[in-house]
């Protein structure tokens, strides 16, 4: 089940114009986590942007504080836990790199517009 923060973030995601936005159904097979959220920025100044105002928003409408965030030292791909979803701002070349969503290909997935 899609947590309603995902929409907040998504809605952050749109105005900070992540690409290639999808959100992937885990919760059957992952337990920890419903969904992951998974956006890229073409560089590490919009990698920032993505994740601060995915955190603000959430923060604006009295949301989870993540319980862990990883990546925002270097913004390559930033990781933002916030238990029943997870975010992943890549770098787009580290997307390439990693093709996390080809690991998780098997999953419902939702592209984002």
């Amino acid at each position: 089940m899609k947590s309603p923060w995902v929409d907040i973030a998504i809605k952050a995601i749109n105005e900070k114009k992540g690409l290639d936005t999808l959100i992937i159904d885990v919760g059957d097979v992952l337990g920890i986590s419903d969904s992951f959220v998974i956006t890229s920025g073409t560089n590490s100044r919009q990698v920032r942007a993505l994740s601060e105002e995915i955190e603000s928003q959430i923060s604006d409408m009295s949301g989870p504080k993540p319980i862990q965030v990883e990546g925002n030292k270097d913004y390559q791909w930033v990781l933002m836990d916030y238990g029943e979803f997870v975010v992943h701002v890549f770098h787009s070349n580290q997307r390439e790199h990693y093709e996390l969503e080809k690991l998780w290909g098997d999953m419902p997935t939702e592209r984002v517009q």
